[in-house]
Parts: C-alpha cells; sequence; structure tokens
C-alpha cells in the first residue's frame, strides 16, 4: 500500500500512512509535497522528450486537510527549452490546500567541477534508531524508520527512509525524497509538542544533485525567534553526500497552562 493511490487522472486516494502527527484525522502534509513533485514530473515527462532536473521547488501550505480524496492540477507558468517553471496545486473541497512551484532546469556536464563544503553525514548504521512514533502520533511517523544523534535540542542530524511508496505507481527518487523532506521539523524538537506548537506554512528544497533512492538524511537545526516565528533549516543527504537544502518557516504557539 502506497501513500496515496490514483483515483483517476487528477484524484488521489490518501491511505493510513498519510495520518498526521499534530493531528492524526488530517494528513501529514509530508507525502502529498511529494505527490506534487511526481506530478510536475509526470506532466515535463508528457510534454518533451529531454527531461529538466528538477532544481527548486517551494511549497506553500495553505491549511490542514483530512485524509480524505484530493484532486490536484498542474500547470506550466514559464516553458523553455532549458528552464521550466511549472505550479501544482492539491486542492480539497473546492479549496488549494498546498501550492508547488518547481524550477526545472537542463542538466549539463559539470563533473570537473563538482565540490562541496557541506560536511557528510556519517552513515546511518553509525545512528542508533529512535522511535520516532513514541514522541509522534500518525501514520506518517508510525511508517518511518529514523536513526538519529541528538546534539541537543533543535540540533541533530539523522536518517530516515520507509518501505511505503509514494504512490501506486513508478516514481523518481527526488519526488520519494521530497515525500519525506517535511518530516525534518519534528524529529529534533527545540519544545514538547504538547506545551508549543510549531507547524510549518511552508517547505522549500534547493538541490544541486538529484538524489539516489533510500536513506535520506539531514542534518538539521531548529530556531525559535522572540516573536512566534521559527526556522527549520536541513542540510539533505544520500549515501553518496549532500544533495540540497530544505527550509521550513515555522508559526510557533505556546499552548495556554492550565
Amino acid at each position: 500500500m502506497a501513500y496515496f493511490e490514483r483515483i483517476d487522472e487528477q484524484t488521489w486516494a490518501p491511505t493510513e500512512h498519510v495520518g498526521g502527527a499534530w493531528n492524526t484525522a488530517e494528513q501529514h502534509i509530508a507525502p502529498a509535497l511529494g505527490l506534487l513533485a511526481h506530478l510536475i514530473e509526470l506532466d515535463h515527462a508528457a510534454r518533451r522528450p529531454h527531461r529538466l532536473p528538477l532544481s527548486r521547488i517551494s511549497y506553500d501550505i495553505l491549511g490542514t486537510v483530512p485524509v480524505e480524496p484530493c484532486t490536484t492540477q498542474v500547470r506550466v507558468l514559464r516553458p523553455g527549452r532549458t528552464v521550466e517553471l511549472v505550479e501544482a496545486a492539491l486542492r480539497h473541497g473546492g479549496r488549494d490546500v498546498v501550492l508547488a512551484r518547481a524550477w526545472l532546469v537542463a542538466a549539463g556536464d559539470t563533473a570537473d567541477l563538482a565540490g562541496t563544503d557541506l560536511p557528510a553525514l556519517p552513515d546511518p548504521d553509525e545512528f542508533p534508531a529512535w522511535p520516532a512514533a513514541q514522541v509522534w502520533p500518525g501514520g506518517f511517523i508510525a511508517s518511518a524508520e529514523v536513526r538519529r544523534r541528538e546534539v541537543r535540542p533543535g540540533r541533530a542530524r539523522f536518517w530516515v527512509r520507509t518501505d511505503v511508496p509514494l504512490v501506486d505507481e513508478a516514481a523518481s527518487s527526488t519526488a520519494a525524497m521530497l515525500g519525506l523532506a517535511d518530516i525534518a521539523n519534528g524529529m529534533t524538537v527545540r519544545a514538547d509538542p504538547r506545551q508549543v506548537l510549531f507547524p510549518n506554512v511552508d517547505l522549500t528544497a534547493h538541490l544541486f544533485r538529484q538524489p539516489e533512492p533510500g536513506w535520506v538524511g539531514f542534518d538539521t537545526t531548529v530556531s525559535f525567534g522572540p516573536g512566534g516565528h521559527g526556522l527549520t533549516s536541513s542540510v539533505v543527504h544520500d549515501l553518496q553526500g549532500p544533495v540540497g537544502t530544505v527550509a521550513q518557516s515555522l508559526t510557533v504557539r505556546p499552548l495556554a497552562r492550565r
């Protein structure tokens, strides 16, 4: 069983593995972000013979969505031979709940120039298993295997993988990775989520290399400001090394003490 199963060309049904962490009756938004990336890549492949890899994707999360079928739509905002800007929407009940905008940029041979000073992560086997489901409820968190080394609350390095496919059809390793990326905000919390809410309102991923399938690594820092805003910043890895970054803007809301 995948996170999403196709009903028709534009409609998708979430499965039990999509249950959210803040509210199990709502979707964890992570799989939906992967779904929209998958649909952007599908649309792109259907329109042109030569693929432009996804370089950046930015998601705006407009609201919560129940674990119910949703519709999707993809449109090209800026067509081009070497650079395209494409938008995708996830809709429920007649309203947009997630909007994604992706830049797809032509590949080139820069192997002689390749390099980064972003530090690599130790292999997953060097990290202890971490029972994320003891901190967060919901089908999505339960579907993920996590290996984590936390430096302190709000600062950790960890690896995540799942044996649940993103969709019930072939999907790229990039879409699958983006279907896990939103997990970063809950893997090293600065504050007890029973006392403070800190959901993210967006997610932006920049990729300088297309990821390999399998484990997804995160080198993550969570920051809270004094005025109710926060930021979760991650360098994202596969087993070969860094592939890019992910950033999530947070709304930080202390719960009233009883």
